[in-house]
């Protein structure tokens, strides 16, 4: 691995060197380990490797294909594999060169790449409150798109710090699903920075719908699922709203209900945002 694409995460403004001079530099000296052992969020990285802002770790789930929900939230809990925990650029490759590409798995697995402490579940504090930006790709588009997203986020490119709570690959039988998690829906201005800067690294046109869902009120329709006869998961039928333009700061006082990110406590029943207009700019 060149140094050159471990800039992609930091940007660093260094000259490329030869395959191996990485492993030869020098970036700590000799300091010791005082992670605390009892301590399961303390990922040891050694001194000479590039070290993240952020510990991650990688999540693998994969859905009944009837989409059945578990009785109780500790269900979907249960059924998160974990598949490593990774805190520099070195150790990120280690494990991603490891695993096999999005077009090789399965339908109805999902890979949840998110900050170590956060679970990939509505349900965690981290999340309660947040919501999600969710594109739907072809298969051919999902790999390149993934590994960009994965990238970004390591590399803090999204610039709203600890908002940040994690990303999700979904794969479909048709097509498959990204999603960026962060933590409060109610910001309005840090959403729309968040859904710019999807766009971007992703490389997504200006056409495609990248669609906003808070956490909130799934959380609530899945507690009165639980409370119904059956478990199944009811797909959303009702008039979706649509997402600002391309933005990166909605105006409140000028756009209309239509023109901007909203808070779940102004969103319709199923909380789902659009894009406006062609022309401008999972769990799922």
């Amino acid at each position: 691995m060149t140094e050159r694409k471990m800039c992609k995460f930091y940007n660093l403004n260094v000259p490329e060197r030869r395959i191996g001079d990485v492993e030869q530099q020098d970036h700590g000296g000799d300091e010791e380990d005082d992670r605390n052992p009892e301590d399961p969020f303390e990922h040891y990285v050694p001194p000479h490797e590039h070290k993240l802002e952020y510990n991650y770790w990688m999540w693998f789930s994969r859905r009944p294909p009837t989409r059945e929900l578990s009785a109780t939230i500790s269900g979907y809990g249960e059924g998160l594999e974990l598949v490593g925990v990774v805190g520099s650029v070195e150790q990120w490759w280690g494990l991603y060169t490891h695993l096999i590409r999005p077009c090789q798995l399965p339908p109805n697995s999902d890979l949840h790449l998110f900050k170590v402490g956060i679970k990939p579940m509505w349900e965690d504090p981290a999340n309660v409150n947040g919501g999600k930006w969710v594109v739907k790709l072809k298969k051919a588009e999902t790999g390149p798109a993934w590994e960009e997203l994965c990238m970004a986020m390591l590399g803090e490119q999204f610039l709203v710090g600890g908002e940040m709570c994690g990303i999700v690959l979904s794969v479909r039988f048709q097509e498959d699903r990204i999603a960026v998690w962060h933590r409060t829906a109610a910001d309005t201005v840090i959403a729309a920075r968040v859904r710019d800067t999807m766009r971007r690294v992703m490389q997504l046109p200006p056409t495609l719908p990248i669609v906003y869902k808070a956490h909130s009120d799934r959380i609530l329709r899945t507690h009165s699922l639980q409370e119904s006869p059956t478990f199944l998961r009811q797909d959303s039928t009702s008039t979706s709203r649509q997402e600002p333009a391309s933005t990166t700061q909605p105006d409140s006082a000028n756009t209309s209900r239509q023109e901007s990110v909203t808070s779940p406590r102004q969103e319709s029943a199923d909380n789902t945002t659009h894009d406006p207009v062609p022309t401008n700019d999972s769990r799922t």
